[in-house]
């Protein structure tokens, strides 16, 4: 990684929830927590605690130099709703935690879980 960047992964002990427009799109109490330089804190919730079958693939891809390629998907139906869920499907091997795992920009923290 570059100089001075940095990003560390670990189990959340905190219980997440994604809802929008009323409805509950994922709610987790295994979620990764993603630290990075520079950037927000970011929950990676397991792609089993997501109702994937609200999701629809996007044509967006993105590649960040630390983790890897990522994939988007969209929330049709809903305001604003493009590009608004990520992943990546072959993250680089610092970071192979987040396989399998899905981020919203919209995650609240629920309850501590600890």
């Amino acid at each position: 990684m570059a100089t001075g960047h940095r990003i560390t992964i670990e189990q959340g002990d905190v219980r997440v929830r994604v809802v929008r427009d009323g409805q509950v799109l994922a709610e987790s109490d295994r979620p990764l927590v993603l630290r990075e330089t520079g950037c927000p804190v970011r929950y990676y919730l397991p792609a089993e605690d997501v109702r994937t079958e609200l999701l629809t693939p996007s044509d967006t891809h993105t590649h960040c130099p630390f983790k890897g390629t990522a994939s988007y998907w969209s929330l049709p139906g809903t305001a604003d709703g493009t590009d608004r869920v990520w992943g990546y499907p072959d993250p680089k091997p610092e970071v192979a935690a987040i396989k399998g795992h899905l981020c919203f920009y919209d995650t609240e923290v629920v309850e501590d879980v600890s």
